[in-house]
């Protein structure tokens, strides 16, 4: 997906399913409870302060509003303001180079954390106050750390797979037994690795990425294959039945399976287990408490509350075990979905992303 294409796409399916957004006082006492774990004593330097949240809008606005803000200033003291106007690699780096900073903590992608870090124009984590392991294997990062997690994953037509559902990614390229057309992201992300799955690599030998093989088996199926850009189009594709099947965003693939009644539905084998990141912009306003505020929405009560009210998946591994029954079905990082699936090493495509994109560019546009 392209830089921020994660945040904008869970604005999006957030505004699809809902008019409005509301956590009662229950709810909101139990994330207050939980994000005032660790939180210490607060300075007089920080009382009064405020932290600008920035989002993509929409109704994750009142969402980040209702499990992280309102709550938070519950637990604090510190007021959280959430602005939905988008913060994208460009606003950042505007604001920034400006000296007029307004955003504290912003949802943002690793591809752009990596730029905007790279030109000095991002805070780093700071580590001593926000814990590395409370995020998947590798997405602790100097310039930007996961809160959420998501998946690339195969949806399908339970209709037209003739009963019988598919697998493997070795599945989605067998066009005899599953004839129709196929969709996966136009973003080289996770696209590579379901390539080399299918040719039958294993999970653990899948990097380094194997680049001449993956796009070898790419080739195979390039003329059955329309690539998405932005997440509703991979949901339009599959629901007006254009496609038989796809890798798409996990989000997507359960909003599609309860609102077709499990038509189409999907499989955790082999998926690409990824997050979606925040990063400090460099000179923010609220200073370290952007930091604490971003260790407290790892808890992992405040993942579990995040995973129910927001519909993201908890990043943090230690929130497996919170995760209610009920729930377990729909998260990617639950114990036994993760282990069926592969965590896309993000440090392979920081190494090798500029020397590849443009081959896999070529390719999609042949």
């Amino acid at each position: 997906m392209d830089e921020d294409a994660f945040g904008r796409d869970q604005a999006a399916l957030l505004a699809s399913r809902i008019g409005s957004f509301r956590v009662g006082r229950r709810e909101l006492g139990a994330l207050a409870a939980a994000l005032g774990l660790g939180l210490g004593a607060r300075s007089a330097a920080a009382a009064g302060r405020q932290i600008v949240l920035a989002c993509w809008g929409g109704a994750a606005v009142r969402a980040y509003d209702a499990t992280v803000g309102k709550p938070f200033a519950q637990a604090s003291g510190i007021g959280v303001s959430v602005d939905g106007a988008g913060p994208s690699l460009g606003k950042i780096r505007a604001m920034v180079r400006s000296g007029k900073v307004e955003w504290d903590l912003c949802d943002s992608s690793i591809g752009a954390s990596r730029i905007l870090g790279g030109d000095g124009l991002l805070q780093p984590i700071d580590y001593a106050i926000v814990d590395k392991t409370a995020t998947l294997p590798g997405y602790a990062m100097k310039w930007c750390f996961g809160t959420s997690a998501y998946s690339y994953v195969l949806a399908y037509d339970s209709r037209a797979t003739g009963g019988t559902a598919p697998q493997s990614w070795a599945d989605f390229w067998d066009l005899k037994k599953y004839p129709g057309k196929r969709t996966l992201p136009r973003a080289m992300q996770g696209v590579l690795e379901v390539a080399l799955l299918a040719d039958g690599v294993a999970r653990d030998k899948l990097y380094p990425l194997d680049v001449g093989r993956a796009m070898a088996k790419l080739r195979q199926i390039k003329d059955a294959t329309t690539f998405w850009e932005t997440g509703a189009d991979s949901e339009r594709m599959l629901r007006q039945g254009e496609v038989v099947m796809g890798s798409i965003l996990s989000t997507r693939a359960r909003w599609l399976d309860q609102t077709t009644d499990k038509r189409i539905t999907w499989t955790w084998q082999d998926g690409l287990l990824t997050a979606g990141v925040f990063n400090v912009p460099k000179g923010n306003p609220a200073g370290a408490e952007a930091m604490r505020l971003l260790a407290a929405m790892t808890k992992p009560e405040v993942q579990v509350q995040l995973l129910k009210l927001l519909g993201s998946g908890p990043a943090n591994p230690a929130a497996s075990a919170l995760v209610p029954a009920e729930l377990r079905r729909i998260d990617p990082t639950y114990a036994d979905n993760a282990a069926r699936q592969v965590v896309l090493q993000q440090s392979w495509y920081s190494e090798n992303y500029q020397a590849v994109a443009p081959k896999f560019r070529a390719l999609v546009a042949s």
